[in-house]
């Protein structure tokens, strides 16, 4: 069985659990302009940001990101981030467990 979620139909802001499953967790986040998500970590998990519309400036440590609509990021969780959405802009996150290899 397959499940499908529209991203606009989510309501909690600025943070949006897509699935009810704990993993894969998959989060839509919604940031106005000039909005900053303060500096942090996801440990123990590997990072993929997908903007979807929008413009972010993501810091990752001390490396600046510009990206646009359709851009992906992927990076390791404990390397801090912070995204600053340069106007309205909704990133899908989808933070994986890592698993050792």
């Amino acid at each position: 069985m397959a499940t499908v979620e529209t991203l606009p139909a989510l309501e909690a802001e600025p943070h949006a659990a897509v699935f009810s499953n704990e993993d894969p967790k998959t989060v839509r986040l919604s940031l106005d302009a000039d909005e900053r998500i303060e500096p942090h970590r996801h440990s123990g998990r590997d990072i993929v940001f997908y903007l979807v519309d929008g413009a972010v400036d993501l810091d990752i440590d001390d490396e600046t990101h510009s990206l646009r609509a359709g851009d992906v990021a992927r990076f390791e969780g404990e390397r801090e981030i912070s995204p600053i959405a340069r106007m309205p802009s909704t990133v899908l996150l989808a933070p994986a467990r890592r698993v050792d290899d």
